[in-house]
């Protein structure tokens, strides 16, 4: 529990200490037009190795599948460190997100295999506490080496703090874990859409007037074109009965996908603290961070939660929330703001996460609920870890989308992906009313049959 633990803080740790010393990094090498290209390519590359994790698990077993990533994470952190361009900094980057990716599937995958149903919206609320330490440990360190103009430093400290669970790793684990039944091919034509959809949002940041719109259009063409081939693929990045059947796991995951998506709000938020507040390095770092103080708050809070009304009324709040929240945040973006403004930034910023938080282990755990089949099971597992880094890796495009067409005031960009990411939550609120309805269908027929 210690190293699964680990891992999940190792994540978290790295995107708030990225996010806060980001801007000092980009005065430093440059690059300003790639910076949200530093999280999209991180979180794309976790998308592709999420789905390695049961074929890891299956060949190599927890252990060597443990100490596999975080010494590629290490190394990316390294390379990310000692970069002289913006370039060299997202080859760094590609190569952490490839063992976050695993870290993370990892989590989820052992968490089923060794802890009975009953504790698993328990364990899941432990994992997301793990955030708390990163969003507590991140921003300090990160602003704290960008403050004092040694931005690298931080990577060095990181890389360090990996290289420690790989001791521990080696010491606690077992060479051989339980049993996992290894899956079929990887499916690669499946990432290669997803892929060229998240990047078409992506390079539509990058360029200016009907460029945009083509990219745009592009990549819900391909999204499209992605659903379909995975209807009809043998091999797919989510299960079979995401797209076939009566089950609501189609709508938990949409669910999981909102919420996921729109916490990479975060990812501007150190740089709207420095830019429209003034703020240091430090406390903007802390901007960010006050999402997933409030997510971690409100996870832990509900996990006790265990009515089937209750879990439907912390599902269906979530949203509602974290759009308020994110409606008040852009509508105070001005000018030299006072401090009243800023204090006012961080409240609403942390309701926003509290509401992100009291939502997502809830869909979790349900997603854990849809089916007991063996062979399923830890296909649905391994999916709510791939839906979650696929709305990140979107999440993050199209946020960087959303800056750019605000843009070049500052202001005005802060207030467009304010206002660009409530719609985005509220739609979550329609997405669990028909989730609550398939599932009282879906009860229905199981229990007659």
């Amino acid at each position: 529990m210690t190293v699964m633990a680990g891992g999940i803080a190792l994540f978290a740790v790295n995107v708030y200490l990225t996010t806060s010393l980001l801007p000092s990094a980009v005065a430093d090498i440059g690059g300003e037009e790639l910076y949200a290209w530093t999280m999209t390519v991180f979180l794309i590359v976790s998308v592709v190795s999420s789905m390695l994790v049961a074929r890891w698990l299956a060949k190599f077993g927890a252990r060597r599948s443990y100490v596999f990533s975080f010494a590629l994470f290490t190394a990316g952190t390294i390379v990310a460190g000692a970069s002289p361009t913006m370039t060299v900094m997202l080859i760094g980057r590609a190569l952490q997100g490839f063992g976050a990716g695993l870290l993370g599937g990892l989590g989820f995958s052992v968490v089923r295999l060794v802890l009975p149903p009953h504790l698993w919206q328990r364990s899941i609320a432990l994992m997301s506490a793990m955030w708390g330490v990163g969003n507590f440990v991140g921003p300090v360190v990160g602003g704290f080496f960008a403050q004092i103009n040694l931005w690298r430093g931080a990577f060095a400290l990181l890389a360090l703090f990996a290289l420690g669970l790989i001791g521990l790793t080696v010491r606690a684990l077992p060479v051989r874990g339980a049993a996992v039944q290894e899956p079929g091919p990887v499916p690669w034509a499946s990432l290669a859409l997803l892929t060229v959809a998240v990047g078409a949002v992506s390079v539509a940041s990058l360029v200016d007037g009907a460029a945009t719109w083509v990219l745009l259009a592009a990549s819900g063409v391909v999204g499209l074109a992605f659903i379909g081939w995975e209807r009809r693929a043998s091999t797919r990045v989510l299960p079979e009965m995401t797209y076939h059947g009566r089950s609501p796991l189609r709508w938990i995951y949409a669910a999981i996908l909102v919420l996921a998506a729109v916490s990479t709000v975060e990812t501007f938020l150190p740089l709207f603290g420095q830019r429209i507040g003034g703020l240091g390095p430090l406390a903007a770092g802390f901007l960010g961070a006050a999402i997933s103080w409030g997510w971690t708050v409100a996870s832990i809070g509900s996990s006790g939660v265990e009515s089937e009304r209750g879990r439907r009324a912390v599902r269906l709040g979530g949203p509602l929330l974290l759009g308020a929240g994110l409606i008040a945040y852009g509508g105070l973006q001005v000018s030299d703001p006072s401090i009243t403004v800023i204090v006012g930034w961080f409240a609403v910023l942390f309701a926003g996460g509290c509401g992100i938080g009291m939502a997502m282990a809830h869909w979790f755990t349900a997603g854990l609920r849809v089916t007991d089949d063996e062979v399923q099971a830890p296909q649905v597992s391994a999916g709510l870890n791939t839906t979650q880094l696929i709305a990140n890796a979107c999440g993050s495009a199209f946020a960087g989308l959303l800056v750019a067409l605000g843009g070049p005031d500052v202001i005005d960009s802060a207030t467009m992906l304010s206002y660009g990411f409530a719609v985005l939550a509220f739609c979550g609120v329609g997405v669990a009313l028909r989730e609550f309805a398939v599932d009282d269908r879906w009860r229905a027929s199981t229990a007659s049959r």
